[in-house]
């Protein structure tokens, strides 16, 4: 595993060193407190991209903004797990196929995804969720994945063939890093991304050189040692001067810590008031500056698949 740079980065009209990153947001359409949160965001220029969860309440919502607003660059979260308690989505394709658990929603968990879930059904989910967004007149840019649950992370059974299939087929880039350099992933992990790029590049389908993130969850939420706004941002701002070069996608979660969210997430709802905050901080904004990072966004990935430039 080398982490070199793939070349992408030149495809985009940019330096052979360039560290460019797209700073992407999760979840819009989960709930109110995620589209209020991230379409802030968008329209101020502080994210270069989002994707939508198309099968939950807030997905039509989400769907009417980025419609009003065709410059913004937003693509589908594809989605396969449920993963709250007490707030949780369905199958655009009904109750009636292996993609649901004993009470009708998708499972919580990856591992019962690969577990239990047919091919053709999740065939048929990810093209259903990807038509509704484009029915809605959204100007689909990219497709990632809610929780990894098309990877084989968890058992070693994975669906990108049926993702890759749409991709190329809608001429629509994908989250599929190619290296593991940066998130923590055990080195078995990587020849699972080689053929996995092996297969998409064969299929035109344009993917970033890396991936990176923060924690998900609070730290030590409910002690004395809970980190606090600082430690994120100081956090945060460290995985930015480690960029290197190539195109790295980082994602985050921003959505207003309010009372909605609260009843919605069953944790680490600070955390997600703290991306919304971090991401509009000056202080990042600096460091992005001062780092000489270009940020590019998923809109000019999809060009560079189509044949655009």
């Amino acid at each position: 595993m080398s982490g070199a740079p793939s070349g992408l980065a030149q495809r985009l009209g940019l330096d052979r060193d360039a560290r460019a990153i797209i700073l992407n947001a999760d979840d819009l359409g989960m709930c109110r407190a995620a589209n209020r949160a991230v379409l802030e965001l968008l329209l101020a220029g502080h994210v270069d991209s989002a994707t939508i969860m198309v099968p939950c309440p807030w997905a039509p919502d989400a769907f009417a903004s980025a419609a009003a607003h065709p410059d913004l660059d937003v693509g589908v979260h594809l989605v396969l797990t449920s993963e709250w308690t007490r707030y949780r989505w369905r199958p655009l394709t009904g109750v009636g196929t292996s993609l649901v658990d004993a009470a009708g929603y998708f499972p919580a968990d990856v591992a019962a995804v690969e577990r239990h879930a047919r091919d053709e059904d999740v065939a048929a989910e990810l093209a259903a969720q990807l038509e509704t967004a484009l029915a809605a007149g959204v100007d689909v840019t990219h497709l990632d994945n809610h929780m990894g649950s098309v990877y084989g992370l968890e058992t070693g059974r994975d669906f990108l063939p049926q993702v890759f299939e749409l991709a190329a087929r809608h001429g629509l880039p994908f989250r599929l890093p190619r290296t593991i350099d940066g998130m923590g992933l055990p080195d078995s992990v990587q020849p699972v991304l080689d053929a996995a790029t092996v297969a998409a590049d064969a299929l035109g389908i344009v993917v970033p050189d890396r991936l990176w993130t923060h924690p998900f969850t609070l730290a030590d939420e409910g002690t004395a040692a809970e980190e606090d706004y600082a430690d994120v941002k100081a956090g945060f701002c460290d995985l930015l001067r480690s960029v290197r070069p190539g195109v790295t996608e980082v994602y985050l979660h921003p959505m207003l810590d309010d009372d909605e969210l609260a009843d919605v997430a069953d944790h680490s709802v600070a955390k997600r008031g703290f991306e919304h905050r971090l991401l509009a901080d000056p202080d990042v904004a600096a460091v992005i500056a001062a780092e000489g990072l270009v940020r590019v966004g998923w809109r000019d990935l999809r060009a560079v698949q189509r044949g655009e430039r």
